[in-house]
């Protein structure tokens, strides 16, 4: 993960090692860019890592999906605001810019979203750039895009600026970059993702999860050793006893080793199976449940929140106390993060005033029904309530459906 200054042609050089990572490509240098990893691989391996650790991938996909929220909403009085929420480009809402920004740096600890805007600042326009894609020039001010790092050519890639810079393109657009970053100590050109510690137990989930599929495979018989006894003229007659007695005896593809002994019409027939007898299924057990806390903890993240506790009973209250937490403590900050450049550029680039702009979180889940009224909630929480109030008498279900409309 070392930013190291590159040779000046590019080079591919493999240096995988670890299976678990293993990407099948090889290294990239060029002095044309920072490279992300000591390889320039670093996000492949990352994505690949969330490809294969189910706990390791529900965490970012719910981190993802919390902070971007349920949408946006903004003063009604904001038209150009609201157009803009429900349309950052000609394809996808704020919501779904945000969503896919939140994914990418929850992944990769970096986000990277593509501006456009013309030289009459007539419009504005948002892109999320997928952050595997994307490298920081060895300039330190352009950001490049390419399809393929593992076989960067220069003719293929696409450069940018860094804001505040727009730099116009063919199409006569004006467009820059932001590059979104966690920041580490050490590491000045990419970010580094929250959960970096967790790379291990989130490789132990992985690994144990692939042993329980390999008993299955196995019909979660008994490894060993079957002893053959057999007559055998050739090696392929010993081939063919060992493929039958496999179909006979093992799973598939099995987990059993076959020895096949020379034996006589006259000798008795002393084939039999001894079988490796193993003792650690329970500490296998045990170290996928340690290695799942592990994860959680290193996501700075909460149990209830990813769905691991809801074997035990479902408790509202617990999943409504750990929300409250994570919105205070990770949900809000991530949100002010993302969406702060983006109110900047609303105001510089378009001159709209985005003050108004804002995320609209909901818990998972209720602790009272819908057909509670305000003053009802209220009291119940123990807060102040006034049960003539017009505006108490609405019933929580009424300002469910006013937020649902808002968002739409």
């Amino acid at each position: 993960m070392n930013e190291i200054r590159s040779h000046k042609s590019a080079v591919a050089v493999v240096d995988r090692t670890d299976p678990y990572l293993s990407l099948g490509a090889g290294r990239v240098e060029s002095d044309e860019f920072w490279r992300w990893g000591d390889d320039n691989l670093f996000p492949a391996a990352l994505a690949l890592m969330a490809r294969r650790s189910t706990i390791h991938r529900r965490i970012i996909n719910d981190k993802a999906d919390y902070v971007s929220g349920k949408g946006f909403v903004c003063d009604e009085a904001q038209p150009r605001l609201a157009a803009f929420i429900r349309r950052a480009n000609e394809r996808e809402s704020l919501r779904q810019v945000v969503n896919r920004l939140a994914y990418d740096k929850a992944l990769f600890g970096n986000a990277f979203l593509e501006v456009a805007t013309d030289p009459a600042r007539s419009f504005l326009a948002l892109w999320h750039q997928d952050a595997s894609r994307c490298r920081v020039a060895r300039d330190s001010a352009r950001i490049l895009l390419h399809h393929d790092w593992a076989a960067y050519r220069a003719d293929e890639a696409k450069s940018l600026p860094l804001y505040p810079r727009f730099e116009r393109q063919a199409d006569g657009t004006l467009r820059t970059m932001i590059h979104y970053k966690d920041y580490e100590p050490m590491f000045e050109h990419y970010g580094v993702p929250a959960y970096i510690a967790g790379f291990g137990a989130s490789a132990i989930a992985y690994k144990t999860d692939r042993w329980n599929i390999s008993r299955l495979d196995n019909s979660f018989q008994l490894s060993g050793v079957l002893m053959l006894d057999a007559s055998v003229g050739s090696e392929a007659e010993a081939e063919r006893i060992a493929r039958l007695a496999e179909r006979k005896f093992a799973g598939n593809p099995g987990q059993v080793m076959f020895l096949i002994r020379d034996g006589s019409d006259e000798a008795p027939d002393n084939s039999r199976f001894i079988p490796i007898a193993s003792q650690n299924e329970g500490d296998w057990r045990s170290l996928h449940e340690q290695a799942v806390g592990d994860i959680v903890v290193a996501h700075s993240w909460f149990r209830t929140l990813s769905g691991l506790d809801y074997g035990s009973g479902f408790s509202a209250e617990r999943i409504l106390h750990e929300y409250e937490v994570a919105l205070n403590t990770v949900i809000l900050a991530e949100q002010a993060e993302l969406v702060e450049p983006i109110r900047e550029l609303l105001r510089d680039t378009a001159g709209i005033d985005a003050s108004s702009l804002a995320a609209v979180n909901r818990p998972p889940t209720r602790s009272k029904p819908i057909y509670m009224k305000v003053w009802e909630a209220r009291k119940a929480d123990g807060l102040g309530y006034d049960a003539e109030d017009p505006r108490q008498q609405l019933f929580l279900s009424e300002i469910t459906k006013y937020n649902i409309r808002s968002i739409e």
